[in-house]
Order: C-alpha cells, then sequence, then structure tokens
C-alpha cells in the first residue's frame, strides 16, 4: 500500500507538476487533430470562433451583420454555446484551466509595466486581423492546415516567418520597451507556499465539465460532446507542453533556440500521416482555404501581431488560465481585429482587392495523395533540419554564432 502511494504520488508529481516534452505534446495533438477531423469532417480551430463571438457581440449592440459577407463564410448559425467551434475554444480554456489548477500555479500576476497591457490589445488587434485575412491563425492555416495539404498554409508559415522576424525587431527598440523595471536591491521577500487548495478547486471543475460531455452525449447532441471533449484535450496538451506559435518564431530571432519549432513540425509531420490515411479510408475532402495574396499579408500582419502581443492564440489561451491578466487586452484585441476585418471584407474591399484573385489549391488534388504526402514531409524535414542547424550554429540572435563575443556599443 505504502508503494501504491508513493507511485501514484511520483506520477502527479511528474503530470501536474513538471511540464511534458513538447515533442510528444505536439505528436499527439497531431493525432488528435487528425482523428477530430475525421468525426466532425472540421479542423482544430480558434479565430472563426473569436470572429463569431465579435459578431454576436455587435448583435447585442443593436448592429445588423446580416448583410456581412464574412458571416456568412463563417457561418453564423447558433450561439457559441450550441456550436462545434465554440466548445472546441471554451474547451480549450478549461483544459488549460484544470491543468493550472491541478499543477497549483494559479496566480493573478499583473504586468510590470502597465504599458504591456495597451501592447497586448494592439498586438492582438494586429494578429486576429491577420489570422482572419488569411482564413486561419497558428492552427488553421497552419499546424492543422499543412495536414490538410491546403497551399494556402504554406503561404501563411512563410509569411508569418517573416512577419515574426520583424515583429522581433520591433519590441527589441527602446521605445517599445520603455524604461527599464528597477528593483532595489537586498529587498527579496519570503514567499510563503500557497496552500494546494487549487487541485481540489480543479478536480470540481473536472466533475463538472465531465457531466457537461456525458450531458451532451445522452441528450444527443454528439458533435458539442466531442468537440468539448477534444478541445480540453487539447487545452491539457498545450498548457503541460506549454505550446506557443510565437516563441516557435520569435526564439529563432531572439536567442537562436529551436526546441518549440522542431516540436511543431513533428507535430505537423505526425498529423500529416494520419490525416491522409483518414481522407482515403473514409473517402472525405480535405478542407482547402483560398491561396491569395490576404494570405500573404494576413501572415505577415500575423506574425507581427503574435510578437508584440507575447504570445499567439493558443500561447494567450493557457497563459491566460495561468492569471497572467496582460493576455486578457490580447484576447480581446484578437477578437477585435478579426471583426474588423469581418467588416472590411466587403464594406472597405478587402475580398476585391486581396482575396478575389486568389483560388483554393490542394496538393492531393494537384499532384496526388501520395506525392503530397511526400511533399509535405520532405518539407516538414527540411524546415527540421534547417532549425536544428540554426539552434547549434546560431546563439543570441541573428549575426551571433555560437562561441561569438561581440562588442555592443
Amino acid at each position: 500500500m505504502v508503494y501504491r502511494r508513493a507511485g501514484i504520488a511520483i506520477v502527479f508529481r511528474k503530470a501536474f507538476n513538471q511540464y511534458w516534452s513538447p515533442y510528444i505534446v505536439m505528436a499527439v495533438a497531431g493525432v488528435l487533430s487528425a482523428v477530430y477531423f475525421g468525426i466532425t469532417k472540421t479542423v482544430w480551430a480558434v479565430t472563426g470562433e473569436f470572429t463569431r463571438l465579435g459578431g454576436q457581440i455587435l448583435g447585442l449592440f443593436g448592429v445588423d451583420i446580416s448583410d456581412w459577407a464574412y458571416f456568412k463564410l463563417i457561418h453564423m448559425e447558433g450561439t457559441t454555446f450550441t456550436r462545434t467551434d465554440g466548445w472546441i475554444v471554451w474547451g480549450m480554456f478549461i483544459g488549460a484551466l484544470l491543468m493550472v489548477l491541478f499543477s497549483n500555479n494559479f496566480k493573478i500576476r499583473m504586468p510590470r509595466q502597465k504599458r504591456r497591457l495597451l501592447q497586448g490589445l494592439i498586438g492582438g488587434f494586429v494578429a486576429g486581423f491577420g489570422a482572419r485575412m488569411a482564413l486561419g491563425c497558428n492552427l488553421a492555416a497552419f499546424f492543422t492546415g499543412v495536414p490538410q495539404f491546403s497551399l494556402h498554409s504554406w503561404i501563411f508559415i512563410v509569411a508569418t516567418a517573416v512577419g515574426t522576424f520583424a515583429g522581433a525587431k520591433l519590441v527589441n527598440t527602446r521605445w517599445w520597451k520603455g524604461k527599464p523595471f528597477l528593483q532595489k536591491g537586498n529587498t527579496a521577500s519570503i514567499i510563503k507556499e500557497r496552500k494546494k487548495i487549487q487541485p481540489y478547486i480543479g478536480a470540481v471543475l473536472a466533475l463538472a465539465y465531465a457531466a457537461l460531455i456525458i450531458y451532451f452525449y445522452a441528450a444527443g447532441k454528439n458533435m458539442l460532446g466531442t468537440a468539448a471533449l477534444f478541445g480540453a484535450a487539447f487545452g491539457i496538451l498545450i498548457e503541460r507542453g506549454q505550446i506557443c506559435f510565437t516563441s516557435a518564431f520569435r526564439d529563432l530571432w531572439i536567442s537562436g533556440r529551436a526546441t518549440m519549432t522542431k516540436a511543431i513540425t513533428l507535430g505537423m509531420a505526425v498529423s500529416s500521416v494520419v490525416t491522409l490515411i483518414i481522407i482515403l479510408v473514409n473517402g472525405m475532402d480535405p478542407v482547402t482555404k483560398i491561396a491569395a495574396p490576404s494570405t500573404l499579408i494576413g501572415g505577415l500582419l500575423f506574425g507581427v501581431g503574435i510578437v508584440m502581443a507575447g504570445g499567439c492564440e493558443t500561447g494567450m489561451m493557457y497563459r491566460l488560465m495561468e492569471g497572467q491578466v496582460v493576455f486578457l487586452p490580447v484576447f480581446i484585441g484578437n477578437i477585435a481585429g478579426a471583426t474588423v476585418l469581418a467588416y472590411g471584407w466587403d464594406h472597405l474591399g478587402i475580398y476585391n482587392a486581396l482575396v478575389k484573385m486568389g483560388k483554393p489549391v490542394n496538393l492531393i488534388d494537384v499532384m496526388g495523395p501520395a506525392w503530397a504526402l511526400i511533399l509535405t514531409l520532405v518539407l516538414l524535414a527540411v524546415g527540421y533540419i534547417v532549425a536544428a542547424i540554426w539552434q547549434k550554429n546560431y546563439r543570441f540572435g541573428v549575426g551571433f554564432k555560437k562561441g561569438e563575443t561581440k562588442h555592443v556599443h
């Protein structure tokens, strides 16, 4: 009995007091996202629902959005609590919160510089606007877009890489960083260990959420139950793996660290294989989005925005659940930016100028399933190798080689 309790304690500690390998997390997420597609015929995504939330908020203030073309494109039927995309989002929040509570890690954290709240809002707005211009974010136009063999995802990835490089340069400027936060010496305070009440709150929340999922299935709302279940699983994974697509690029430019980049690349490779199997076995059509100038411009804006905000949509979600207040304006900015894009889609001519000339291109249709998979895996392998070489040879940002020092004036 003693050994059994000790074993349980060790498993619990490893599960909740240590973060999980991002490689394993992303591989599992890749499989789950493929299975979710096989069940629901939709992909793991979040910013589309952010846009719908923006539209419903406008409706509460009496704004008529019935003739907005973008809302017709993404479908506004029901509410966020009666849509599968809605429960993917809320499930991710809840799954992440559960892990934060089980690890006793929730704490309200205010940014030391109040300007970070405004910067987060602006960054979130730019990222939300760019994501929806490209018809997807770091999920639908990136992690779950590539395994759907949609050409637009590759355009978005390249554009996001360039955008994050520009964003890294921007946030490193003195006017953006502001005055350094100084703290007097010898003022270290004794930090009292927090009472471990959070895991118990997490257990109650987990039971309540499990009851909700059971209710969905019992009431015949199978798709909502599936979305709520998978949403929580995705939330658990991103929090335990500390998955953030912003760091996947930003860390390359600032420190040369490529762990997250390689983990995400591995996850997309795994997901591509499983997704293709599901497509072929079930005779399904992959989800393909328009490849157009809007994809390129949207990716650039998204890349800049997520660095300004300090996190992408997935990073924002679990960090907000940790109590990091700065990510609340990021969340609000995401919704606002996506909603403004929805207005500009037809009212400001964005569709006619940047989208209309494009078309959906799927690699399976162009070269067949086998070659589509081979090309995808080759491109991902090249990306993985480049990231590994970059990490091996560069440290402290572009221009600094490993072991090299430079004078800073």
